[in-house]
């Protein structure tokens, strides 16, 4: 299964993550215990030359993996809005420095030496996208936006402050069989660590690797008991959803080691270089989707050298939505009490929480999380050791007690990262109610951010103002006792969580220019919001960006566009039945959109531009698969403010 003998000394990054003045944040994937250089400014007279020894933690995930998370606190701040080249230079096993651009040349501009960032001073311009499925047929939204960057290098100033990647980074719940494939080769490759599992039909992660019930039939892998029913239907009933349909819930990555070669595999092209995977022995229905599923695939790898090259230019934050864990993560009381009643799936939820916090979370904020990263460390050894069972429900059990996920950046204006799946409001009706998306204390935290700000970018995975017509589809399914058909996850599916908000946006306290950045639906849009006959309100605009690499069925969201449009018109009287009658909602209209259309459909990535005032100027989609920009310019029956 292995392409070479020989392994890169580094196979995944750098990213550049948190970035300030004074702070540097990188984070990246290498094969042996490294020592490297960062030099500022290469070539240059006034060039810096950094020993990152003092200044990085490393982790074991394997025999041949470790995890790099360098924080360089420097000792002269950066300029603001000046292009800043940067080398990362490795020493090789011989003792010789290795350059960034010989051992990733991919990494840097045609034209560029070295790779390079920005450092912003204010947050005037924003990339923003979420949902990126590598099996989904469409083109990457990261190949896009390298595309529009490629052609930005000129001009420094006009680069994204931030790449702000808003849920479902990965699909740990929806997988291809061949990228399960490449997974497995990873593993073995790099030696990824072992684990023991408890209340499968497998002793261990050797023997799940093994099974034949591996590819498309992980859901048998869980004993066969009446007590599994409930759990089988959460973790792989995808099949049954009548809008999302995906056989590939068969396919869940469930051990530590998938997770963290999930990331390496959709972040780089290196591992791919290293690996040959092979069609496994499957039924000859399945061998058939495999083969589908390759040409996908294999379009995807051919994009991933750019995707690289965006992420060690453009700073990036994330947070997760439900695919980054699992498929309607923490939707309902009841889902919980199913998922986290069972040693198997709660092992699976854990084990996907700590590769998002070892390769996601980490670098949003490292003080915080440091000590989160410290208990992992102690875990994984030296990382030839299967986790000692124990010790890894250990950690899971703190991971998933902890909060603290959400993070703020300072800045103009303040960017404020919600936390949407581990603080949530459970039903006081029936736990097979839809949770509210926040629970009362995480709002009032968000309102205490709020109070005073004139302005500030607010990052909600799930759009706080999204389609009425499928929120009342949604609502319909959560009164027949069927939230999981249709996730029916929105910010107005829980009266306390909705009340609370809304109040939150009427508060005489709460009167800036507030922006809401959102994914999750895989379609995009944007609202101007009002808030009626109030003085002194804020000024809402709610955009979402969905998604990068993800869509939705075509008809079905051409035909619920529409009947929006017309069930949900300004003159029609369902408005005064929803939960936001006091706000007044205006939606922009897509500059491309051929029939009146609001929903844009199709993969991209969503660029904003903010006056001095947090008040967006320039509202657009880059569209992966034209190649070009959908703008949204302002509707025109817009109050005036």
């Amino acid at each position: 299964m292995n392409r070479t003998d020989t392994l890169p000394d580094i196979v995944v990054g750098p990213l550049l993550r948190r970035i300030s003045t004074t702070r540097l944040v990188l984070w990246l994937v290498a094969t042996r215990p490294l020592d490297m250089t960062l030099v500022l400014h290469p070539g240059r007279a006034d060039s810096q030359s950094i020993d990152l020894a003092p200044h990085q933690q490393c982790l074991a995930i394997g025999k041949h993996a470790f995890i790099y998370l360098i924080d360089c606190e420097l000792a002269s701040a950066l300029p603001c809005d000046e292009r800043i080249e940067y080398d990362l230079q490795v020493a090789t096993a011989q003792g010789e420095w290795r350059s960034l651009p010989e051992w990733a040349p991919w990494l840097c501009y045609d034209g560029a030496a070295y790779p390079a960032f920005v450092i912003a001073s204010r947050h005037h311009r924003l990339m923003h996208g979420s949902c990126r499925k590598p099996h989904h047929d469409s083109a990457d939204g990261l190949v896009r936006a390298d595309s529009w960057l490629a052609e930005q290098q000129a001009a420094p100033a006009e680069w994204p402050a931030w790449l702000l990647m808003t849920g479902d980074q990965v699909y740990a719940d929806d997988v291809a069989g061949p990228m399960l494939r490449a997974v497995h080769a990873l593993i073995e490759r790099l030696g990824l660590v072992d684990e023991w599992l408890e209340g499968a039909t497998v002793d261990d992660s050797q023997a799940l690797y093994r099974s034949p019930d591996s590819y498309y039939r992980r859901g048998s892998l869980l004993p066969d008991v009446t007590s599994n029913a409930a759990l089988r239907e959460r973790f792989f009933g995808g099949v049954k959803k009548p809008v999302f349909t995906s056989a590939n819930a068969h396919n869940h990555l469930m051990t530590l080691a998938e997770m963290l070669a999930m990331y390496c595999l959709v972040w780089s092209p290196v591992p791919w270089r290293v690996i040959a995977p092979e069609i496994p022995a499957l039924a000859d229905k399945d061998a058939e989707l495999y083969r589908q599923e390759q040409a996908v695939i294999d379009t995807f790898v051919e994009g991933l050298p750019q995707c690289a090259r965006l992420m060690a230019h453009l700073p990036s934050l994330m947070i997760f939505d439900d695919h980054d864990v699992s498929d309607d993560w923490n939707l309902t009381a009841d889902w919980e009490r199913a998922a986290y009643g069972n040693p198997f799936s709660k092992r699976i939820i854990g084990n996907a929480l700590a590769a998002y916090l070892l390769c996601q979370g980490w670098g949003n904020d490292p003080d915080k999380l440091n000590p989160l990263v410290h208990h992992a460390a102690t875990l994984l050894g030296d990382g030839a050791q299967p986790l000692a069972c124990a010790e890894q429900d250990g950690l899971i059990a703190r991971l998933l007690r902890f909060q603290g996920w959400e993070f703020q950046i300072p800045g103009t204006p303040t960017l404020i990262v919600l936390d949407t799946r581990t603080r949530r409001w459970r039903s006081e009706r029936s736990p097979k109610r839809p949770s509210g998306l926040m629970d009362w204390e995480a709002l009032m935290e968000m309102q205490q951010a709020l109070l005073g700000a004139k302005s500030a970018v607010i990052i909600s995975p799930a759009p706080m103002f999204g389609v009425k017509l499928i929120e009342g589809i949604q609502k319909l399914f959560t009164l027949a006792g069927k939230p999981l058909m249709v996730d029916a996850e929105n910010w107005m599916a829980h009266r306390g969580a909705a009340n609370t908000l809304l109040q939150i946006w009427r508060h005489s306290k709460t009167p800036g220019n507030y922006v809401i950045l959102s994914g999750d639906v895989h379609y995009s849009f944007v609202y101007d919001i009002v808030v009626r006959h109030q003085r002194r309100s804020p000024h809402l605009w709610q955009i979402t960006s969905s998604g990068i690499k993800n869509t939705f069925p075509d008809n079905l969201l051409n035909t619920f566009d529409r009947l929006n449009r017309w069930l949900y018109a300004p003159w029609s009287p369902l408005n005064w039945f929803t939960k936001r009658r006091k706000l007044s909602v205006h939606p922009r209209d897509p500059d491309r959109a051929s029939a009146g259309e609001r929903l844009w459909n199709g993969s991209g990535i969503g660029l904003i531009t903010l006056d001095d005032q947090g008040r967006p100027t320039d509202i657009r989609q880059l569209d992966a698969t034209r190649g070009d920009d959908v703008v949204f310019p302002p509707p025109d029956n817009l109050p005036p403010r």
